[in-house]
């Protein structure tokens, strides 16, 4: 048996778990502009990494499931990975443009594709399913502008954070 096929079996996952996103050491962050690093320190130092809770599901090559919350008005920058990704969200909502969408909603961004969202007042859940073990984080939102407004909505976010709970799920 490959160690493919090994990997290819009946697994049952459990949310609690599942490592962070960070410590799978599956996202991979493309070098950011040296024009924002200073303020991205700062968001960074603010607490930015409290406005969300990213952890990966299930992992084999060439598939993964991460289960991500934002907590509300999380500032999730331009961005894209190098991989297709379909979202469904599970509870709370998301503002994408002009486009508001909520439980059971979803959309597809192919990979390179730059794409942002906010999450809601209640935060949102969402499943990112992707064909790929490994992706990359390309940041796009190389103005000050993005990052200083970052900066205060981190700032003033934090004890709406602290408190915040998981959305409700749909009944």
């Amino acid at each position: 048996m490959s160690d493919k096929d090994a990997e290819r079996k009946f697994t049952i996952f459990h949310r609690d778990d599942a490592p962070s996103l960070a410590e799978s050491g599956r996202m991979s962050f493309e070098p950011f502009k040296e024009s924002i690093l200073p303020v991205l320190g700062q968001v960074q130092e603010a607490g930015v990494f409290k406005g969300e809770d990213a952890r990966v599901l299930f992992a084999i090559p060439g598939f993964s499931l991460v289960h991500v919350w934002f907590k509300p008005g999380y500032p999730l920058p331009l961005h894209s990975h190098d991989a297709d990704c379909l979202y469904y969200i599970i509870a709370g909502s998301i503002r994408m443009g002009t486009q508001e969408l909520g439980p059971r909603d979803g959309f597809f961004v192919p990979a390179d594709v730059p794409y942002s969202y906010t999450p809601g007042p209640e935060g949102v859940e969402v499943l990112e399913f992707r064909h790929a073990t490994e992706f990359n984080f390309v940041n796009h939102a190389n103005g000050l502008a993005f990052w200083e407004k970052a900066l205060e909505t981190v700032r003033t976010s934090q004890p709406a954070w602290d408190k915040a709970t998981m959305p409700a799920l749909p009944a």
